[in-house]
């Protein structure tokens, strides 16, 4: 396992439990939340795989 793979994953376990927390207090805070955090890790992971477009002649894009 690499150290990006253990990262993710301790990642993971954090966002979890404090979401398991928020749904101990308030069940729609956390669906709220989660609804959230999935949005930003799908946006993420699709940041880590869009390509870079160039700029054009000029500096137009």
């Amino acid at each position: 396992m690499t150290e990006q793979q253990t990262l993710l994953i301790l990642e993971v376990v954090f966002v979890l439990v404090g979401l398991a927390g928020v749904g101990m207090v308030s069940v729609p805070a956390a669906l709220v939340l989660g609804g959230l955090l999935g949005v930003v890790a799908v946006e993420r992971q699709a940041a880590r795989h869009r390509p870079v477009q160039g700029r054009g002649k000029g500096g137009e894009r």
